[in-house]
């Protein structure tokens, strides 16, 4: 598995998680292969749920 896949438990921030999504599309140049997609929906699922736990910490 790819480093920039989510483990279980991983905790990273949306800020870092935002980078990540926006190096991969810089990298994949606009187009994403199959494997740049699977990688692009982990992190934006993990950047979701990053974005709720800090809604939750401010509130």
């Amino acid at each position: 598995m790819s480093p920039d896949y989510a483990t279980p438990g991983s905790v990273r921030s949306a800020a870092e998680l935002n980078e990540k999504i926006r190096a991969l599309w810089r990298r994949a140049g606009g187009t994403l292969s199959a494997q740049e997609r699977v990688e692009y929906e982990s992190l934006v699922v993990e950047w979701a749920t990053a974005i709720r736990g800090e809604v939750i910490e401010a509130a």
